[in-house]
């Protein structure tokens, strides 16, 4: 009996222990161990270790600077040709529509004092010699001069509007802050010092103190939810190995295939090769832990089976590597074909996700299947310590019909087959019926974020003293011939509450290439559901005036990104279906499996849908949802839950060759479904840490994609699609010959 480092150097393996044939054994005689193969094991396992030490020395750095490299502004989102985005670069021959305006709102309830008002014109004096960092100050990145404060009808508020230079935003000051957020930070603090102690209530708001008050929301990306991410994986790894040692090998795995994603990321988005926002940036983190941890559960779980009966673990971790390399190569392959189907999409941030999210997925990949057996043979069995696994030739198939949880649910599919599938099936439809009720239709702004921030609240009351739009003017670009008759035209919409093509009273408006910029002011919020309905009424009422005349400006910014948001989802989601048929199809060579999963993953999807449109609705009561949580939603859920079946039908297919289909599933459910249950749950988890950042979207995202991947883990993938293959028997290998050769 050899030891634990023993190994032979013949090219094939040997049988087990057990002098039995087991699928996925290589028939090829053993020959006596010679010293020279395990050195040649243990120099292979120190390079593949330096190399990833490497990897992890200049992708880590990276990692820490992906928020740099963020954009997270819509209008740099949309096509070239959409409406606005004609409108946004014509404007910039009339105004600097480049500028980011902040709103610095002043009110008092019992109305604003004369006293206030000479204390708020001396504040606003002080504005540009503001000092933001490093020796600049506000004053250095003014697109216009501060014009003097606007009285609000009431009485109540003054209304001071900052426009700085939208494209320096992102130039870093102040300790490596933005001037985004500096200009914002730095006028709540003055304004805490100069204008609250006189009883004033004073907001930084509009789109400059928005954006500010996301990258605080953001903030947390890199440090807090990569921390409660893996945290939260470790302690159910804990759970499930029941060993201190093993969680860090899988986490480690992790952390390094993330270092290699960002490595490739980082300077791509840097050089504007793809677009990274924040939202990009954390589903990034969140795919690469997930998905590692589940490529690692299932790499471990085979070498721990084979560990039973090869004594040598070189020999066991040749085995588990050729039997798990081919459906974590396609689960991955798949999930990567799906994300890159986003690349179809209009809106740049979706586009920007699929090479980003592809990526995270290539280096999840390549780490697990690299770095993690390298990492598992330096060990050996003393990394499962204390359950340390010992050769007892304990077999797969002795679990069916067992006393454990899978063997009594291979049990069930296998006694009740079509009851099972038929019950699930109709459970799931009762869940899907709900899928109508999913709102999609976008939110405001001040719906975004999920605890208070000032931006919001100053929003909110600015719009009870001056028109909710004030600031954030529609911008309509026309013929000048045809600029008087635009301005009647809308402000007869409702929902318009002014218009007019001059800067000021009495001054001509400005003509430049026969066309005059007018200004639409909307009575309700720019950012609102609402105000984007009104744009699309004054789309349509200026379109009888002329086809020549565009609309645009943020609220039309904001429709045009839920028009390409559905758009999206007719083009995307097909795609995306008939990417992972084709791969299914190869990879189970037959056509009735890949259709029978494909229909099972979209039921599944369209069950989770149902499902959060009660959470989101009736539990957590959320506002609406962005266009896009559908798309986002499809892509995980699908793409990643196809995975598990992937996990599922690949064994089911290597016991089906030795036992036959019925006795194979029942067998591939019974081995599988510990291992793929707890993947479930790790990627559950994993993505419920998107809900440590305050943003509705990333709530929404992390609610859905858990519910989502436990109920394909727990009832799609152990249930439905196991009792429906077993009724259907060898036909679910059709057209291939094992659907020919039932045993």
């Amino acid at each position: 009996m050899r030891n634990d480092d023993q190994d032979s150097t013949d090219a094939g393996v040997k049988d087990r222990a057990d002098g039995v044939p087991h699928a996925g054994d290589d028939p090829a005689p053993h020959r006596p161990a010679k010293p020279r193969g395990r050195w040649a094991w243990r120099a292979a396992i120190a390079a593949v270790l330096i190399a990833w030490l490497v990897v992890g020395s200049i992708g880590g750095p990276s990692v820490g600077k992906l928020s740099e490299v963020q954009e997270n502004d819509n209008a740099n989102f949309l096509p070239k040709k959409a409406e606005s985005t004609l409108v946004q670069n014509e404007s910039a021959k009339f105004v600097n529509s480049k500028a980011l305006p902040y709103f610095v709102l002043v009110e008092r309830e019992s109305g604003i004092t004369a006293d206030d008002v000479a204390k708020v014109k001396a504040f606003q004096a002080k504005l540009p010699t503001l000092d933001i960092g490093d020796g600049k100050t506000l004053g250095d990145y003014l697109a216009a001069p501060i014009t003097p404060a606007i009285p609000s009808g009431d009485h109540k508020a003054l209304l001071i509007t900052v426009q700085t230079d939208g494209d320096r935003a992102d130039e870093v000051v102040k300790s490596g802050e933005t001037v985004l957020y500096a200009v914002a930070d730095t006028m709540r603090t003055e304004i805490k010092k100069e204008l609250t102690p006189s009883g004033m209530q004073v907001y930084v708001t509009g789109p400059g103190g928005v954006f500010a008050d996301f990258v605080v929301a953001f903030g947390g990306i890199d440090g807090i939810l990569l921390g409660v991410a893996l945290g939260v994986v470790f302690v159910i790894l804990l759970l499930v190995y029941r060993s201190p040692i093993l969680p860090i090998a899988v986490l480690l795995t992790a952390v390094f295939g993330l270092a290699l994603a960002a490595s490739i990321v980082y300077p791509l988005a840097k050089h504007d090769v793809l677009q990274l926002n924040g939202q990009s940036q954390g589903i990034l983190f969140i795919l690469v832990v997930g998905a590692a941890t589940d490529y690692s559960l299932l790499l471990v779980s085979r070498y721990k089976e084979e560990l039973h009966d090869y004594e040598s673990k070189y020999q066991a971790m040749r085995v588990a590597w050729r039997a798990s390399v081919e459906p974590i190569a396609a689960s991955a392959a798949t999930v990567i074909l799906g994300l890159l189907c986003l690349l179809l999409s209009q809106l740049g941030s979706t586009k920007g996700l699929g090479p980003v999210g592809a990526f995270g997925i290539a280096g999840a990949l390549i780490a697990a299947m690299t770095f993690l057996p390298a990492i598992l043979l330096a060990f050996g069995r003393r990394i499962f310590w204390p359950s340390i696994p010992r050769l007892d030739h304990v077999h797969s198939a002795d679990q069916v019909g067992g006393r454990k949880l899978w063997g009594r649910v291979s049990g069930l599919v296998g006694r009740r087959a079509r009851r099972v599938w038929v019950v699930t099936a109709l459970a799931l439809l009762a869940c899907a019926a709900f899928l109508p009720t999913f709102k999609a239709s976008g939110t405001s702004q001040e719906d975004l974020f999920l605890n208070k921030v000032e931006s919001v609240t100053g929003q909110q009351e600015l719009g009870k003293h001056f028109d909710a739009g004030s600031g954030t003017p529609v911008q309509i670009l026309t013929p000048a011939g045809e600029a008087d008759q635009v301005v009647q035209a809308a402000t007869k919409v409702d929902g318009v509450g002014a218009a007019s093509a001059s800067a000021a009273p009495g001054v001509p408006p400005k003509v430049v290439d026969g066309k005059v910029l007018v200004q639409a002011t909307l009575k309700v919020p720019a950012d609102s559901p609402e105000a984007t309905t009104v744009v699309k009424h004054l789309r349509t009422e200026l379109d009888k005036v002329s086809p020549d005349i565009l609309v645009g400006g943020n609220t039309a910014i904001n429709l045009d990104v839920l028009d390409a948001s559905r758009r999206d989802l007719t083009v995307i989601i097909p795609s995306i279906l008939g990417v992972i048929f084709i791969v299914l199809m190869l990879l189970l060579r037959s056509l009735v499996a890949a259709v029978l999963l494909v229909l099972a993953n979209v039921l599944s999807f369209t069950a989770t849908i149902g499902v959060s449109a009660i959470f989101f609705n009736h539990v957590f009561r959320f506002p609406g949802a962005d266009p896009s949580i559908p798309l986002y939603g499809f892509v995980f859920l699908v793409a990643l839950g196809i995975d598990y079946s992937i996990f599922l039908m690949t064994r089911v297919r290597e016991e089906s060759q030795q036992h036959g289909t019925r006795p194979g599933i029942l067998i591939g459910l019974a081995v599988t479904g510990g291992v793929i249950t707890s993947a479930g749950v790790v990627l559950a988890a994993t993505f419920s840490a998107l809900a440590v950042l305050p943003i509705l979207f990333l709530a929404q995202i992390a609610f859905m994609v858990a519910f989502g991947v436990l109920l394909d883990t727990t009832i799609v993938r152990s249930l439905l699609v196991p009792s429906l293959a077993h009724d259907l028997g060898s036909k679910v290998w059709w057209p291939s010959k094992l659907a020919r050769t039932e045993k």
